[in-house]
């Protein structure tokens, strides 16, 4: 007869929380110095990289001031002059940007308006 796989609900809370932190102090421990760089590296990366909404964005802005400290706007500043070309860009972006903004804004309203003999 053939052993039942023993699947996470079989565990309690307690015992899987454990399990959890076992397997993470034992898969860290097994990683060279380069694989631990390496992971951490594609972690922060996805943090910062793969903002979705300006919350999340303010959240990784805060985190690279927090890091770069008070050489943070000489940083910004060195990016910013060595990529002064895409500004423009980047106007270009905003101002296309803020006419679909527009036009949602109108749509909206033009959909508020009612004639006033519907009901």
């Amino acid at each position: 007869m053939k052993k039942k796989s023993l699947i996470f609900s079989d565990l309690s809370k307690k015992q899987l929380e454990n399990l959890k932190e076992l397997y993470i102090q034992k898969k860290v421990e097994s990683m060279s110095h380069q694989e631990l760089k390496q992971y951490v590296r594609e972690i922060i990366s996805h943090q910062i990289n793969d903002t979705i909404d300006k919350e999340e964005e303010m959240e990784a802005w805060k985190e690279m001031s927090d890091f770069f400290g008070e050489q943070f706007e000489i940083v910004i500043l060195e990016i910013q002059t060595k990529y002064i070309d895409d500004k423009n860009l980047l106007e270009t972006e905003i101002d296309s940007q803020k006419q679909r903004m527009e036009l949602l804004e109108k749509n909206n309203l033009d959909k508020e308006k009612t004639d006033m003999w519907d009901d």
